[in-house]
């Protein structure tokens, strides 16, 4: 994740968000794209929770599995999806990606049993993304051709780094060359369907290293790439290491800089940046993440985690602290229940702990902890947040959907604010809708704090004035 992008917003947005979207609204406005456009479709995000061993620098709702219970765990997944499913009554599943965890833990027939199971519920089609993570060992490797054999059409490696020292120190248990050899196979089943995933700000960096590293793996990767900046966590093994001096990680200063670089030296390699942290060419975006940043539904199989985003391509942690913070820990879907006659989009948080969640799933076939109705502030204040880390930002067309009753350029076209950073040339509202300048995207988490503050503003006028 490019927390260059997100540590302020960490500090000063967070409560800007919570001050506004805590108010009761009495007139309760229902969500506005109840359009078959909104409702109709969906993405699909399954967790497998397990890893063999835990990174060193890892958070996230990851299990060491104490015995073999992918048996139980396949129908467990079945059985929720086929259960939200009807709940969601979507016409269509757009995408499925499959994250984690270790999904590539996980035997071929479970995926092609998770997909015939969507396959049975709804349209699948054969032009859908399906996505799987793989970790990038022998045994990953070995697998893919029966991945795709089942469906799977786009991988997602996680390669980190090519330099062997940092794999070992980061925990990884793969090397160089298994995640060369890997990357190979994957291109030669699915070309032009390989993302790689590649983590700057490691211990003892430099700006330099990184710049000959990333022309290095560019020499071999595909037409997608995902960057993350390592971030310490609280209760990791590199945060320990951090904390007692053992470990020194790069300053802000430097991973900024690593960050445009790597922008540049992207750009120069044929990569065009359609969103914070990802990279594409020969339209080979993920249509998956694209689903999650034009805020379209998705539902989310599995035990409760906070990386389904990151997992489908580097925005995880801008995601759960900007957005579901209100719903505690780890929402893991967001769509409309019609089919016990919902009307407004919730955001669904599963129970975390595997063994819990497999109980819960065989009891009501399904392992939702929580749900929250999202008001329509709220849907405001996604679409926003989240259609702003993409370059061609929100169009005026798209907003629509969301917000037939208040414009963009009635939200921000009257603010001194909003004024200050399109004269600095930080912001762009033109015709076309609202995005950040190249620059401006940089500087993402400074600008997220102006634009809620006015939204929230000009919802709240308006709502007193009727």
């Amino acid at each position: 994740m490019i927390t260059y992008m997100f540590r302020k917003a960490r500090c000063g947005f967070s409560p800007g968000l919570r001050r506004f979207s805590d108010l009761k609204v009495t007139e309760h406005v229902p969500e506005s794209p109840a359009s078959p456009r909104l409702t109709e479709q969906a993405s699909l995000y399954v967790h497998w929770p397990y890893c063999l061993r835990r990174c060193t620098y890892c958070n996230f709702n990851k299990y060491i599995p104490k015995e073999n219970n992918e048996d139980i765990m396949a129908k467990c997944l079945q059985r929720e999806t086929e259960t939200l499913l009807q709940l969601s009554q979507v016409s269509c599943i757009t995408s499925v990606f499959f994250g984690g965890g270790t999904p590539s833990l996980a035997h071929p027939s479970t995926i092609a049993k998770i997909l015939e199971t969507v396959s049975k519920q709804v349209n699948l089609s054969d032009e859908a993304e399906v996505t799987l993570e793989v970790n990038p060992t022998p045994v990953g490797m070995s697998k893919l051709k029966d991945y795709h054999h089942v469906g799977v059409n786009r991988f997602s490696i996680g390669v980190q780094s090519l330099q062997d020292k940092d794999l070992k120190s980061l925990g990884r248990d793969h090397n160089s060359l298994d995640a060369l050899q890997t990357l190979a196979e994957a291109r030669k089943l699915c070309p032009g369907g390989v993302s790689v995933d590649f983590m700057f700000g490691r211990p003892n960096q430099t700006t330099k290293l990184w710049s000959r590293e990333l022309s290095e793996m560019l020499s071999v990767c595909d037409d997608h790439v995902s960057l993350y900046q390592l971030t310490l966590e609280r209760g990791t093994q590199l945060f320990k290491q951090v904390q007692s001096g053992q470990v020194t990680m790069p300053t802000e200063e430097i991973t900024a800089e690593m960050y445009q670089c790597a922008r540049t030296t992207l750009q120069q390699h044929g990569f065009q940046q359609y969103e914070v942290s990802n990279f594409a060419k020969n339209n080979s975006e993920s249509r998956h993440n694209l689903s999650y940043w034009m805020g379209k539904q998705y539902i989310g199989v599995g035990p409760g985690n906070l990386n389904e985003v990151r997992t489908a391509g580097g925005c995880w942690l801008s995601f759960c602290n900007l957005i579901c913070m209100r719903c505690g820990t780890g929402a893991h879907g967001r769509f409309v229940p019609l089919g016990e006659g919902g009307v407004t989009r919730e955001a669904r948080t599963q129970t975390l702990e595997p063994d819990v969640w497999i109980r819960e799933v065989q009891q009501r076939g399904h392992g939702t902890r929580r749900r929250i109705q999202l008001d329509h502030l709220e849907l405001l204040e996604e679409a926003l947040v989240m259609g702003m880390r993409m370059t061609k930002g929100i169009n005026h067309k798209h907003w629509e959907l969301f917000s037939p009753e208040l414009s963009l350029l009635e939200i921000f076209g009257g603010s001194l604010a909003v004024q200050e950073l399109l004269q600095r040339g930080l912001l762009i509202l033109d015709d076309r809708g609202l995005r950040c300048s190249w620059d401006g995207l940089a500087l993402l988490d400074s600008m997220l704090p102006v634009l809620l503050m006015e939204l929230d503003r000009i919802f709240f006028q308006k709502l007193a004035a009727n």
